[in-house]
């Protein structure tokens, strides 16, 4: 816990447990927002391929899990560590020109 404390520059172990819980109760959001929207695009299991369906379901999570991030990081008192992270993960991803001045 004192390795994650320190490289993810937080002190408290609340910290590390809030991050964790966000970062659960988040993916679950995600997963669950994703199922009605996939459902109003026309695509279920049953008339796509697995090889198909997947794949676009999980690209349609990734991207609800990356905007509701912070919001569940906000509720849990971890704002400015999400919004780090989103920062510094949109940026290895190619997409650092969102955040330069």
């Amino acid at each position: 816990m004192e390795k994650l404390k320190e490289r993810w520059g937080i002190e408290s172990n609340w910290d590390v447990v809030a991050i964790f819980i966000v970062f659960a109760i988040n993916g679950s959001f995600a997963a669950w927002v994703a199922n009605p929207v996939i459902y109003f695009l026309g695509i279920n299991s049953d008339s796509f391929s697995p090889w198909i369906y997947w794949p676009l379901r999980i690209l349609l999570i990734f991207p609800i899990y990356q905007l509701t991030l912070p919001i569940f990081g906000w509720f849990f008192g971890q704002f400015q560590f999400f919004w780090a992270f989103e920062k510094k993960f949109l940026v290895r991803l190619g997409m650092g020109f969102l955040f330069k001045k």
